[in-house]
């Protein structure tokens, strides 16, 4: 905060900022489909801003439309940059209005650049006595650094003065503009010298002095580097013009000018109820709002109502607190982010907004105060936590749970999961980790791990945190878990299906997930090392028979090298290139080369091989838990937009399962002695959801009659009696119906089979024709996506399509895509998980000697005591079976091994 009379001016880059939120912040849209979440992103800096600089003078300035002198000077600036995405240029005059309502001065000045406005006012401050606060994410503001002027980035809370610029450029202010003349500024298209990098323009501006000085000695430089510049001395001068900034804009207002009006109250809750900036409103209303902490002193000390517990009476005092309340919010700070091997470090909790404690059991560094020991702590919360009826909140409890499970812990009376709430209330909203939460429903930025841990090398583990910043952090995680849910609830409760969903699904799905990552599965790590040398000497061959077909040795992990080796030397057609105008040599083109030449296939090859060995076959024995000697994922419930699980550390969905390579890895996952591998697997389920939801009776007659779907399809597209279908009129039938529920076009699905984009109409209008009522199915779920934005499963899960009524062709049409095929992957995963919820509920209460140990796509695999796999495979079948009542028959089939593969 400035002194209270110290003069100061505060420019903000609005232009820069807005496309940085743009890109950077999730995509976020109102009811009616028009985008908000770049005005959001930066109105909330503003208002950051604002609270930090309330005296001060203050502008927010915008390039204005149209050309500038450097377009003059050069005709190539700033050429290569995309025209501006339609969902970015709606957003402008709505944050342009929000800014006049705040009452912020707003320039924009034809001819030149947001930056030469601020580089002007700048000079001028300072000439008149101003310190100058630049607010951007520009590098090229660096020039204006001085002793009165630093750059502060709101969105990245990050400052610069002059010896930052030093430390970040290696350069002091002053030869900022000479730095960028050497390294070109991509971004704006400057030109820059070739191969000459930030640490070699450092490195001759250091060594000599200036850019004058560099040109002067050019002769002196040696290497390739040196023949670069003495090739491009004569574009020096251009690129030092466009990399300077313009001091000297005549402007009609001066510094002092610049003065924060009264805020239009009425204009701004307008606007605020058009974009339905929420939150905003109810703050303006005196509700909701959430105030920083301040740091909570230790022993026992309580500031800004967190509180540090050290002692046992003022924890007896907090339990007592706890046992009166209906419910409480908790969250653990841990050693490891891995749960199978975190230990804890402290517990937060909070019972009301605003007040919240932290119990440190494990900080271990210098100076560090005597803490209550982590075995008394638990023990005297064991009887809270083990009560299923004592009702808990926390963000991703299953984390929690698992870690409370390593010191033997086991916790019961999960009520609420303030990230699994804001999943089902919308999945596409934002990202429901509790900062982003935070900054979307709260408008509040949380306290970040990495700011009292650090970043990079020099994070330290929390245990070394001190407990005066493990407080403020962790004590804050509680507070905010519990205002989030007195946020999201009320939303959940209000839609009955959304609630129903959460209450039914989600929440009890959450200790059968946890049940799962504890247990683990069992791989073996010999057959690994094994399949891992194998893939090796394979892909030793693939590199030997790629440098053939290419007519000499080059490094197939190399972009570069594959570059030069496809384009230049063996002349293939360029499919696409890449931002910077290069031939691209990524996946899909290298797929489309491949279907008429060798090297492109064998590229791939030695790609899909490379990947199995470095993430599996070499990975998942560096994954073994040395303490369990198992490997344990983790399923994560909020990140397909679907509904759908997914897994890492390790990912277990993406195992390739039609591949030898793919199997060769699925054998090394093993039943320990005198058990087996069950795997139960849903038959064609999206299909059958299909049936069920178009209502279609052909359809729904192949399943009742137990019929090869894709048999049965084959013969009324192609009007032959299902014994005569061929192979590939099969197959051709199984690409329809399985793309169809994915959107496929024409175009692609000719593409998939090898056939003209006439013929595939003709086959998808001859599926559509015998299957009406599929068509209108598509028909009416595009139309409700573009009314309603969303679209739902069979059990109420909302689907938002965001751009469904994008003015971008291509996005829409994705967005259509989407939307029919969402319904039912969405369904699908309902059933999966009403599944798992029903098996493992009949796995705790009959003590039977099964475990469930993975999750994959629409398959179970279990661990069986080998005496019992015949009635488990009869009790397991007959509840996914039940799992939903749909018109035609839920088919699962059960397989049974020693390996997963075999059972598989």
């Amino acid at each position: 905060m400035p002194e209270p009379n110290e003069k100061r001016l505060v420019l903000v880059d609005g232009s820069s900022f807005l496309y940085r939120a743009f890109h950077a912040l999730p995509p976020l849209n109102n009811s009616r489909g028009e985008p908000t979440g770049a005005v959001l992103g930066v109105a909330n800096m503003l208002r950051k801003l604002i609270g930090e600089y309330e005296t001060c003078h203050i502008a927010v300035v915008f390039d204005a439309p149209g050309k500038t002198f450097r377009d003059d000077l050069f005709e190539h600036y700033k050429a290569h940059r995309p025209p501006m995405p339609d969902e970015l240029r709606a957003q402008i005059q709505p944050l342009h209005d929000i800014i006049r309502a705040l009452g912020l001065p707003l320039l924009i000045e034809p001819g030149v650049e947001a930056d030469d406005v601020i580089g002007t006012l700048t000079m001028k401050a300072v000439e008149q006595g101003y310190s100058v606060v630049i607010s951007t994410g520009d590098k090229d503001m660096a020039q204006l650094v001085n002793d009165r002027v630093i750059l502060e980035n709101t969105m990245f809370d990050t400052r610069l003065d002059v010896e930052g610029v030093k430390t970040k450029f290696g350069v002091p202010p002053e030869r900022i503009v000479d730095y960028l003349a050497l390294v070109g500024d991509t971004s704006d298209n400057i030109p820059g010298i070739p191969k000459v990098g930030p640490k070699t323009a450092a490195k001759w501006l250091t060594q000599y002095g200036s850019l004058d000085a560099i040109v002067a000695h050019a002769d002196e430089i040696g290497g390739k580097v040196g023949e670069h510049l003495r090739a491009h001395l004569d574009q020096i001068p251009l690129s030092r013009q466009l990399a300077t900034i313009k001091c000297d804009v005549e402007l009609s207002i001066g510094p002092d000018d610049l003065k924060r009006a009264e805020p239009d109250h009425a204009t701004l809750r307008e606007i605020l109820v058009r974009l339905e900036f929420n939150s905003w409103l109810r703050q303006m209303d005196g509700a909701n709002t959430v105030e920083k902490p301040a740091a909570a002193a230790p022993q026992g000390v309580t500031k800004g109502n967190y509180q540090t517990i050290l002692s046992e009476d003022e924890l007896e005092r907090w339990l007592k607190k706890l046992e009166a309340a209906d419910y409480f919010a908790f969250d653990t700070e841990t050693t490891n982010l891995d749960y199978s091997r975190a230990e804890i470090v402290g517990l937060s909790f909070a019972v009301e907004p605003g007040e919240a404690v932290y119990v440190p059991v494990a900080h271990d560094y210098p100076g560090a105060p005597a803490q209550l020991s982590r075995d008394y702590v638990l023990e005297k919360l064991r009887p809270l936590l083990e009560d299923p009826k004592r009702p808990k909140i926390g963000q991703n409890l299953k984390y929690d749970a698992n870690v409370l499970a390593n010191h033997g812990v086991s916790l019961t009376g999960i009520r609420h999961d303030t990230m699994l709430e804001s999943y089902v209330l919308n999945s596409t909203a934002t990202r429901h980790d509790m900062d982003s939460l935070a900054e979307l429903y709260l408008n509040h930025r949380t306290i970040h791990y990495e700011d009292v841990t650090g970043k990079g090398a020099k994070q330290i583990p929390f245990q070394q945190v001190s407990i005066e910043s493990a407080t403020e952090y962790a004590a804050e995680d509680a507070d905010i878990t519990l205002r989030l849910h007195h946020h999201l609830w009320p939303k959940l409760e209000a839609e009955a299906s959304l609630k129903t969903l959460y209450e039914s699904i989600e929440i009890p799905l959450l200790p059968v997930l946890s049940r799962m990552e504890c247990t683990g599965v069992l791989v073996d790590a010999v057959k690994l090392a094994q399949h891992s040398r194998e893939l090796e000497k394979r892909m030793l061959e693939i590199e030997q028979e790629a440098c053939k077909a290419a007519g000499c040795q080059f490094n197939l992990g190399s972009p570069k090298q594959i570059q030069t080796i496809l384009y230049d030397k063996l002349n293939l057609p360029v499919v696409k290139k890449t931002p910077t105008g290069q031939p691209s040599t990524d996946e899909s083109v290298l797929q489309e080369l491949a279907e008429s030449f060798e090297l492109p296939r064998l590229i791939l090859d030695y790609r899909s091989v490379a990947k199995l060995k470095s993430t599996y076959t070499d990975k998942l024995a560096e994954q073994i838990n040395p303490r369990t000697g198992r490997v344990h994922t983790s399923y994560h419930q909020a990140v397909a937009a679907t509904g759908r699980l997914s897994s890492s550390d390790p990912n277990l969905q993406n195992i390739p399962v039609r591949t030898e390579e793919g199997r060769r890895i699925r054998q090394a996952f093993i039943a320990p002695p005198g058990r087996k591998i069950l795997a139960a697997d849903y038959s064609q389920i999206e299909l059958r959801i299909m049936a069920h939801i178009s209502g279609d009776a052909s359809l729904r007659a192949a399943f009742h009659d137990n019929t090869d779907v894709h048999r049965f399809t084959a013969a009324e597209v192609f009007g032959v009696p299902q014994a005569q279908v061929t192979p590939d009129q099969r197959r051709s039938a199984k690409a329809i119906n399985f793309g169809l529920i994915y959107g496929m076009s024409a175009f692609g699905l000719g593409k998939q089979l090898g056939i003209p984009t006439s013929v595939a109409q003709r086959y998808i209008d001859l599926y559509f024709a015998r299957y009406p009522d599929v068509k209108g199915y598509m028909e009416r779920t595009r139309d409700m996506a573009r009314e309603k934005g969303y679209v739902e499963t069979l059990f109420g899960r909302r689907l938002y399509i965001p751009e469904i009524n994008s003015r971008n062709a291509q996005r829409r049409q994705y967005a259509e895509r989407t939307a029919i095929n969402a319904p039912m992957q969405g369904t699908a995963a309902d059933i999966i998980k009403r599944a798992m919820i029903a098996v493992d509920a009949w796995i705790q209460e009959s003590r039977a000697p099964v475990c469930m140990i993975m999750q994959v796509h629409d398959e179970l695999v279990f661990e069986v005591a080998e005496d019992y796999v015949d009635e488990a495979a009869r009790e397991i079948g007959n509840r996914m079976c039940r799992a939903a009542q749909l018109a035609v028959p839920l088919v699962v089939d059960v397989g049974i091994g020693s390996n997963w593969d075999e059972a598989h």
